[in-house]
């Protein structure tokens, strides 16, 4: 028993346009991909009136990647210490503590390097 029956005979055919249509469908066509590219290509650029101001905030933004860094250390620091307290293994006790000094000394780099150049 079949549930769907294959109607193999059916045939396709393209819909009827004469040429001036095509033509019309081929100018729209272009003119929404190029409107399209314009509008997605197009971005307004603000620039700084100083440079030492664009230099200012590409390092503020950097410092701020490597505190972000320096803060997941952190946390995996506190993690290894609690589960070495919790399984008495002195190694991983003290990878968890040279974990978590390197991850407040890489939270604290831009503090340590203004103390450091004045």
């Amino acid at each position: 028993m079949k549930l769907f029956k294959k109607n193999e005979e059916k045939e396709t055919t393209k819909l009827p346009m004469s040429g001036k249509v095509k033509k019309g469908f081929r100018f729209y066509c272009m003119a929404v991909m190029a409107m399209t590219f314009v509008v997605c290509t197009s971005m307004t650029a603000f620039a700084a009136s100083d440079p030492l101001t664009v230099v200012n905030n590409l390092s503020d933004f950097i410092f701020g990647l490597i505190r972000a860094v320096g803060m997941i250390l952190l946390g995996f620091g506190i993690v290894q210490i609690g589960l070495s307290l919790k399984s008495h293994d002195p190694s991983q006790r003290a990878n968890g503590f040279l974990t978590l000094a390197g991850g407040v000394i890489i939270t604290f780099a831009k503090e340590i390097l203004t103390l450091i150049t004045g």
